[in-house]
């Protein structure tokens, strides 16, 4: 028993030192008022923070921005993910190939996808905009620069970004369903598109339950292409919660109040966590 907890104690450590410390210093600072203060003294102010929080509009804004590209990037990735794993699921030299090109996206850091991403953007000049004039003539689309089209231009970059990265989750949840499980169902008469929701479906849900919850996690936290591509902006019409929370921590000086969003934002994915777990976790366990 010793043993066991010494080989988990540098889990616990680095836990202890990289999230709940930070988790309960950003709970510790929330309570304080770091504005105007040009020493070390910072006066308490209770829950006055979360108040101030709660009645600012563009906290509201980034949230129901983040709702919305969490919903934009999410289900079309996993979807999209979960039909490229049992389409190259069979271990194919084609496949094989196929895989590693719909991989790919993932290995470019966000920041330099999102340079690219600019560049294809670019009004009348960006590949977009080039192929698109050659069906429908001389365009001029400036994607990132309308508040009604820049949040669907950086959720599509989210959905090219990761779809590659859950896809391989479905995979490896595709090779722990036993073949004979599939032969049984066509020897039942099942067809193809019975065994997919009838069978291979329902077994996955252990693996749909874990990326989802980490495709909602990196709705909530990947927000490198955000800050490159538009800056919150226009009119914050893509400031999501964590952009938000770094306007006010590094340019408005805020960090009681950042710290409040902070505790606010990590309490919600936590629930919702939870939730979700609880939800989808309902007939997972099956005995071959």
């Amino acid at each position: 028993m010793r043993k066991s907890y010494l080989i988990l104690l540098p889990t616990f450590v680095f836990l202890a030192l990289f999230t709940y410390f930070p988790l309960f210093r950003s709970l510790r600072d929330s309570f304080y008022d770091f504005r105007y203060t040009t020493d070390q003294s910072k006066p308490f102010v209770g829950l006055k923070n979360f108040e101030r929080l709660f009645a600012d509009d563009i906290f509201w804004q980034a949230l129901l921005n983040n709702i919305v590209y969490i919903l934009l990037t999410v289900i079309p990735s996993v979807v999209l993910a979960l039909l490229l794993a049992v389409a190259l699921n069979e271990n194919k030299r084609i496949n094989r190939f196929l895989r590693s090109i719909f991989f790919m996206p993932t290995l470019l850091p966000l920041v330099s996808a999102a340079t690219v991403w600019i560049f294809i953007f670019t009004p009348n000049l960006g590949l977009l905009d080039y192929y698109l004039s050659k069906i429908f003539g001389n365009m001029n689309n400036n994607f990132l620069g309308f508040s009604d089209t820049a949040i669907y231009a950086l959720a599509f970059v989210g959905v090219w970004k990761f779809a590659g990265y859950y896809m391989l989750f479905f995979l490896a949840g595709l090779q722990t369903i036993p073949d004979y499980v599939r032969e049984a169902a066509v020897m039942e008469g099942a067809n193809k598109y019975q065994i997919f929701f009838k069978v291979t479906l329902p077994l996955l849900r252990p693996t749909i339950n874990f990326v989802l919850i980490t495709a909602i996690i990196y709705g909530v936290t990947q927000i490198d292409h955000v800050v490159v591509m538009t800056n919150g902006g226009p009119n914050h019409s893509t400031s999501v919660l964590l952009h938000y929370i770094q306007d006010l921590a590094l340019n408005s000086h805020d960090l009681g109040k950042a710290s409040a969003a902070t505790f606010v934002s990590l309490i919600a994915l936590f629930i919702f966590s939870v939730i979700n777990l609880r939800v989808l976790e309902k007939g997972t366990h099956y005995e071959y």
